[in-house]
């Protein structure tokens, strides 16, 4: 089953459970309406890579608000938040540790040759990280190997 398939399948039992799926069903409509903008905007069906994609995307937006709810104490928003991000964690592979994205930056640093620049790493590690890890986390810890490196 397509991971689209599977929003489709989840907003109808969200609708069916009414007021306990309330927060599911406004999470899952949220993200198929940002498919279908995509779809018409690029004029193709998306793949599941391409929806997990947007999964991620709405997942960081809402990282971002909590981050800015905790900083404001606003209780009922980020008890909102977070119930949308649970959702959202359903569709989304399982997340990297710190260690997991250090080793594979250090098997992409073992690969190259000096000079290490960091936009080439970055851009041979993120295709191996996508959706699966943040990419401010993947940032540091290429900032954190290539300082080791260069000493």
């Amino acid at each position: 089953m397509s991971l689209k398939d599977q929003l489709k399948a989840d907003m109808k039992d969200a609708m069916k459970a009414r007021e306990a799926g309330k927060t599911a069903l406004s999470v899952i409509r949220m993200v198929n309406s940002a498919i279908k903008n995509v779809e018409i905007n690029e004029k193709r069906e998306l793949d599941d890579t391409d929806v997990m994609g947007i999964v991620a995307k709405e997942m960081k937006l809402r990282q971002d608000s909590l981050a800015e709810f905790k900083k404001g104490h606003r209780d009922d928003l980020i008890a909102q938040v977070e119930a949308e991000m649970a959702v959202l964690t359903k569709y989304l592979p399982e997340q990297l540790s710190e260690d997991k994205i250090r080793d594979i930056v250090t098997t992409v640093l073992s690969e190259m040759t000096a000079p290490i620049k960091m936009g080439d790493v970055m851009a041979k590690v993120m295709p191996q990280t996508k959706g699966r890890a943040d990419g401010k986390l993947v940032n540091t810890v290429v900032r954190q190997e290539i300082a080791k490196i260069n000493g």
